[in-house]
């Protein structure tokens, strides 16, 4: 396991640097960050992502149905000058009441949605807690890119390093897990993100399936990311590449910005 994984505290600055540097000039090509809007992440974890967003006095939500991660959050804010314009929430978003809540005007998501179970369900049921024309931010990576299984959790150095073998057929991937003595823990969780993966293709299917309208698309071959990780300058997909299925191989991370149409 990467050592960035087990310091939370280091993650989470992490997290605020990337979102202030990236996701935020990103986002802004389509919707100005100002104090007046609700926004909210959903799977936010401690919530570093959204630190920026606390800082520049906007109301903002975390949702996390990890109860211990939504209690560091709370720690990590306790002395935050905005600290109020912050709730943390731990729930499973399927069970979050309307009345929780406002209604956002931006939803951000990045690295989350490839973790979430039936994502077609996921996009009809977000449509309840959006305003017309709300926007949305999901930043993930397809799962054939070469660390799309999220073998960096594994606690094995070799395996944590090792591109593609999480494409593996699945008795071998698992077996190879078990070899280099990755815990029952960590193989359930490996195995719930193969049960969860999503690809380009299918995203894009999807959520305009939903009603929702991709108003901006960014495919890395460098996620911006790798900068705080591992010192590396972000590349975009170059067009030789970008290819549907083939791009699904190269794209360390997609960054979207959707409008609900609805």
């Amino acid at each position: 396991m990467q050592e960035r994984h087990t310091d939370r505290k280091k993650y989470f600055q992490e997290q605020g640097v990337v979102t202030q540097k990236y996701v935020i000039p990103f986002i802004e090509e389509i919707i100005p960050i100002t104090s007046d809007l609700v926004i909210a992440e959903i799977g936010c974890g401690e919530a570093g992502n959204v630190q920026p967003f606390v800082e520049m006095g906007c109301k903002v939500y975390g949702i996390d149905i990890a109860e211990n991660k939504i209690a560091n959050g709370k720690l990590f804010y306790q002395n935050h000058p905005n600290k109020d314009n912050l709730k943390l929430i731990a729930s499973d978003i399927y069970k979050l009441e309307t009345s929780e809540v406002e209604k956002f005007d931006l939803v951000y998501m990045r690295d989350t949605i490839e973790h979430i179970p039936n994502q077609e369900l996921f996009f009809a049921h977000i449509k309840q807690y959006l305003k017309p024309g709300s926007k949305l931010f999901f930043g993930f990576p397809s799962w054939r890119m070469p660390f799309g299984g999220h073998q960096q959790i594994c606690r094995s150095k070799f395996l944590s390093f090792l591109p593609y073998f999480h494409l593996l057929p699945y008795p071998l991937y698992r077996g190879i897990l078990k070899l280099f003595g990755e815990s029952k823990e960590t193989i359930i969780c490996l195995e719930e993100i193969r049960d969860t993966k999503i690809s380009i293709g299918r995203f894009k299917k999807i959520v305009t399936a939903n009603g929702f309208e991709i108003r901006k698309e960014t495919l890395y071959l460098i996620n911006p990311n790798y900068e705080i990780k591992f010192k590396l300058k972000l590349r975009k997909l170059p067009r030789l590449l970008n290819i549907p299925f083939i791009r699904d191989f190269f794209t360390t991370t997609c960054y979207y910005v959707l409008e609900n149409k609805a």
